[in-house]
């Protein structure tokens, strides 16, 4: 094992794996700071480039961005009190207060050594789990790497969010996106439509960009204005060097926390920033400062929130069970050059797991020093209005969708699964279970028919399957205990009055989407019908529950909006905002399918920003030459394409 180390430390040293670090750390930094971007759209952003180069080298650079994702998050909560993502809502308790006094200086230099030394701990707990995990995986068979699937799948749908119908469901259409295309066990195709671009099953790529990508920004951009005011550093950069070095044995455990949360899939950083942030609370004897500007209520944490980020990892690699949305598009690049987590990656790919591991630990290192560095410039970023980030960003999405089949469809695919992210989002469905179950469809679909084919039904009553079963199943038990214990009853009583429930139309919607996935199933052979039966069924059930909860309005109070409300007219006035700006951008495509890239990347440019922000002629110029600067700079080194429109193919 060892020996695959060292042999993959000389392969990282390579200057272009470094160079690909660096790229992707930079670009971690930087969408860290964007509220509600987070680890999954930095690296589903970076997902596209990675065709053109080897998996060593795009590990690293995927990596890269996922491993300071949530150092950089941390000038965002600290500075103007927002979380850029889920994951830093806790610091902004006492970093928001310390920066108000005074105090950012401090409070920032205590979170990025914090992240820097939680990011470490969870570095080394990767490790040490290979030689532990190692035998255990290689003797699994079929069966138990399907129950590990439908594990991953259960964690996915119960435990990430307060809706467990709504996971189910989310899951269940992302297991039957995912079964798009060509059936791993006969050769039938299903839902194509007879369409060619179909029979090859939909890119990650897309999908990944669409759900989370495309959503966010459109959320974004409907918000109009900055993404928040700044404020001064002040002083106390050593002090808060000193804060860390005072609670150390704070700062390990609360990464160790962070760690055994990454392990359990589904959790997530937010949890984990959280449970680690009450464990602060708890162990202290003087708690009145909590909430007030207390660094310990900063370095436990971000400790924990970047030590989840490699606690994933471990459940991803070795067990083929993807502990997050991000570590799921890591998971898919994997696929995407033949490397199937788990037992085969452990046996014939070491060396790819070592790299992984180096690139995350260098990562960290480069992530905070540049967190360091540049955190006054970067906090000025914070303060520049969205609408002139927002068109670089989905430029750069738009160009690296088209590199996955180089097919003008892959667009077309993730504007419409913007939609439905942005609908989700909107409405209060967890889009992890979505992506998660899209990406564990194939192999899950795999090692079902390999188990039923070899087995029949006896594989149920093997000892290694009965035993995962069981710890999915005490699992949710204990979940459902915890969350009757914890969570006081809310009821919302019904009206008779007419209400406008956009979330029934929307669930009425799903169900009937997965009714007809289960028609059409009905008619595929056996092997090919059984994963899509097996899940649109019950996903019709499912859907049928929520949906009369909704028409109940037994959801939360805030969802059942009356329509004369000051509330309901501004979700009807960001609603209409959010779909003005899917107008735009389906134009936008548009022109790219009539007259190509080039010219309806200019356009679109030059009418984005002139329309949105109203910049001046001279800054709309100067933004559209850098911009196709960066593009031209891109398709040249990575030998990426630009799509041609139809005026260019034309005979």
């Amino acid at each position: 094992m060892w020996d695959s180390a060292v042999v993959a430390l000389g392969m990282f040293l390579n200057p272009l794996h470094l160079c690909m670090l660096l790229v992707g750390t930079i670009e971690g930094v930087v969408i860290g700071l964007l509220p509600g971007m987070g680890g999954t759209a930095c690296v589903a952003i970076l997902l596209p480039f990675i065709y053109q180069m080897g998996p060593h080298t795009a590990m690293a650079m995927l990596v890269g961005a996922l491993a300071v994702v949530h150092t950089s998050d941390t000038i965002t909560a600290v500075l103007i009190g927002t979380p850029a993502s889920s994951a830093s809502a806790a610091t902004v308790l006492d970093g928001h207060p310390m920066a108000r006094q005074g105090q950012a200086a401090r409070a920032l230099s205590a979170a990025f050594l914090s992240s820097l030394i939680g990011g470490f701990i969870g570095v080394i707990a990767l490790t040490l789990s290979i030689p532990v995990a190692r035998p255990l995986v290689l003797s699994f068979g079929s069966p138990e790497l399907f129950m590990l699937c439908f594990l991953g799948l259960g964690f996915a749908a119960f435990l990430t969010g307060e809706a467990p119908l709504k996971g189910l469901v989310s899951a269940a259409l992302g297991l039957l996106v995912g079964a798009v295309g060509v059936a791993p066990s006969v050769a039938h195709y299903r839902y194509t439509f007879d369409q060619l671009y179909l029979m090859d099953g939909l890119p990650l790529v897309c999908v990944a960009l669409g759900l989370f990508g495309v959503a966010e920004v459109v959320d974004l951009l409907a918000g109009g204005g900055k993404i928040a005011e700044r404020m001064d550093l002040g002083h106390g950069w050593m002090q808060g060097v000193r804060d860390v070095v005072q609670y150390r044995w704070l700062l390990v455990r609360g990464a160790l926390i962070g760690v055994w949360v990454g392990i359990l899939p589904g959790i997530g950083a937010s949890a984990g920033s959280w449970m680690s942030y009450g464990h602060a609370v708890v162990v202290s004897k003087d708690r009145e400062q909590f909430g007030k500007g207390d660094v310990r209520g900063i370095i436990a944490p971000e400790a924990a929130n970047n030590a989840v980020e490699a606690g994933d990892l471990i459940p991803t690699l070795l067990f083929s069970v993807p502990g997050g949305a991000p570590s799921a598009i890591l998971m898919g690049a994997l696929i995407v050059f033949g490397i199937q987590p788990g037992p085969r990656m452990i046996q014939e790919h070491m060396d790819l797991l070592f790299t992984i591991i180096w690139s995350f630990a260098l990562a960290n290192i480069i992530g905070a020093a540049l967190c360091l560095a540049l955190v006054v410039p970067l906090a000025r970023l914070t303060a520049i209005r969205f609408d002139y980030l927002a068109p670089a960003i989905l430029i750069i999405m738009i160009f690296g969708a088209y590199q996955s089949s180089r097919h003008l469809g892959d667009l077309a695919v993730m504007l419409g699964l913007g939609l439905l992210g942005w609908g989700m989002k909107r409405l209060g469905w967890a889009r992890p279970p979505f992506l998660i179950a899209f990406v564990l469809s194939n192999p899950t679909e795999r090692y079902l028919w390999i188990s039923v084919n070899r087995y029949g039904l006896s594989w149920l009553t093997r000892p290694g399957a009965l035993i995962i079963l069981g710890i999915l199943v005490a699992s949710l038990v204990y979940w459902f205990v915890s969350r009757k214990r914890t969570k006081p009853s809310e009821t919302v009583q019904a009206s008779s009055e007419w209400r406008f429930r956009p979330k029934a139309v929307f669930t009425l919607a799903l169900m009937l989407l997965l009714a007809a996935a289960a028609w059409d199933a009905s008619g595929f052979p056996f092997y090919a019908g059984l994963l899509p039966l097996v899940v649109a069924i019950p996903g019709v059930a499912m859907a049928a529950g929520q949906f009369v909860l909704d028409l109940r309005g037994r959801d939360q109070k805030d969802e059942v909006l009356d329509l004369a409300t000051s509330e309901a007219a501004a979700s009807r006035e960001g609603t209409l905002r959010a779909l003005l700006v899917f107008a735009i951008i389906v134009a936008y495509y548009g022109l790219i399918v009539a007259v190509g890239f080039r010219v309806a990347t200019l356009v679109f440019l030059v009418g984005f920003l002139r329309f949105l922000p109203r910049a001046g002629w001279g800054r709309t110029a100067l933004y559209t030459a850098g911009m196709f600067a960066v593009i031209e700079a891109f398709a040249w080194l990575l030998d990426m394409e630009l799509a041609e429109g139809i005026w260019q193919v034309w005979p």
